[in-house]
C-alpha cells in the first residue's frame, strides 16, 4: 500500500513542476533551533542597519508554527530567474532579479494555483503562502528541505544551477514526506568574500547588510554615506558581484518565464540614457518591476551617486 505522506509530496512537487518551479523541497514545520542564536546576533551587531522591520516577529522569524497556526510541514521553492540576455556592461547595472515583472505578483499567482491543486486532489488543506513578504526566513527553510546549501555569501546554493532564483514558501497543516539536508560544496572559495567592494561579508557565511550594496541601493532612505563612493562599480539598484563571481554559477540557466523578460528598451540603455532618464521612461520601462520598490527619485539618487 503507498504510503499517503510519499502520496501527496510527490503530488505536491509534481504540482511544482508544472507550475514552473525548479524545484521542491519539504522540512517539517517548527523551531529553528541553528538559526535562532545567528539570528540574535546578527540583530545585536546591528548588521540590518535601517531595516528595522527585521527585529519585529523574532519568535515567528524562528517557528512557523506562531505564523501559521496548527502547521506541520513547510515546502519550499526555487523559481529560476537567470535571464538569457544581460544589460549592456558598460552601462548602470541593475541586479538580474528586476529585469522583469515583480516578483511578488508572478510567485504568488504560481502558490495560490498550487494550494489550490492540493487542496483539490487531497482535501480540506489550510496554509499561507509567502514570498519574501513575512517574518520567514526563507534561505534557512530551503536549505533544510534539501533544495541547496547556504554559501559563503549567505545565498542558497545548489550544484545544478547555482543561486539566481527566488525562493518562496507555502506552509501547511498537512504532514508529510521530509527531504534531507545537502551539504556544504564552497570548499575553500573565497571567490565571493574577496569579490564584494564594500566588504559586506564580513566572514564566510556572515553578510553586514548595513555594507551591502543591494541595502545602499534599495533599503536606505536617507543619502548614501561618502566613504562608499567610488566603490559600487556601476551598480544602481541591487548587485550581484558575489553570485556573478561564484563557480557554481557557470551552470545557471536561462529562466523559462516570459515575465521576467526585460522590457526591450532596458538592455540597450546607456549611462547617458540613465542619467537622463524622466519620471514617463522609468514608468514605463519599470511598469510592473521590483525597481518601483526604490522609486524613480531613489533611482535618481543612486545614479547621481555614481557619476
Amino acid at each position: 500500500m503507498i504510503n499517503n505522506k510519499s502520496k501527496y509530496s510527490q503530488l505536491i512537487k509534481d504540482e511544482a513542476q508544472r507550475l514552473g518551479f525548479l524545484s521542491c523541497g519539504i522540512s517539517p514545520s517548527g523551531f529553528l533551533e541553528e538559526e535562532a542564536p545567528r539570528l540574535e546576533k546578527w540583530l545585536k551587531n546591528n548588521a540590518h542597519g535601517e531595516m528595522r522591520y527585521m527585529e519585529n516577529h523574532f519568535d515567528k522569524r524562528l517557528d512557523p508554527t506562531k505564523l501559521v497556526e496548527g502547521s506541520k510541514s513547510v515546502i519550499s521553492l526555487l523559481l529560476n530567474y537567470f535571464p538569457s540576455e544581460i544589460q549592456n556592461p558598460e552601462s548602470y547595472q541593475l541586479s538580474k532579479y528586476a529585469y522583469g515583472t515583480d516578483y511578488h505578483f508572478v510567485i504568488k499567482d504560481k502558490l495560490k494555483e498550487l494550494l489550490h491543486t492540493i487542496q483539490t486532489e487531497i482535501g480540506d488543506v489550510n496554509g499561507r503562502a509567502f514570498v519574501d513578504s513575512a517574518p520567514v526566513l526563507d534561505k534557512a527553510w530551503a536549505a533544510k528541505s534539501g533544495l541547496g546549501w547556504i554559501g559563503k555569501h549567505s545565498n542558497l546554493l545548489t550544484q545544478k544551477v547555482g543561486s539566481f532564483y527566488f525562493i518562496a514558501e507555502l506552509i501547511i497543516d498537512l504532514e508529510l514526506e521530509y527531504d534531507h539536508i545537502v551539504s556544504d560544496h564552497c570548499g575553500t572559495c573565497t571567490a565571493c568574500i574577496d569579490a564584494c567592494p564594500t566588504e559586506a561579508i564580513t566572514e564566510p557565511y556572515v553578510v553586514d547588510g548595513s555594507k551591502c550594496i543591494s541595502y545602499f541601493t534599495i533599503e536606505l532612505k536617507d543619502n548614501i554615506p561618502s566613504e562608499v563612493k567610488g566603490k559600487f562599480n556601476d551598480w544602481m539598484f541591487g548587485c550581484d558581484i558575489c553570485q556573478d563571481v561564484c563557480p557554481w554559477n557557470r551552470f545557471s540557466k536561462a529562466h523559462s518565464e516570459p515575465l521576467f523578460n526585460p522590457h526591450p528598451e532596458l538592455l540597450d540603455m546607456t549611462k547617458k540614457d540613465w542619467e537622463e532618464i524622466t519620471q514617463d521612461t522609468f514608468s514605463k520601462v519599470f511598469q510592473k518591476s521590483a525597481v518601483k520598490r526604490t522609486k524613480f527619485s531613489g533611482l535618481q539618487r543612486n545614479i547621481n551617486f555614481l557619476k
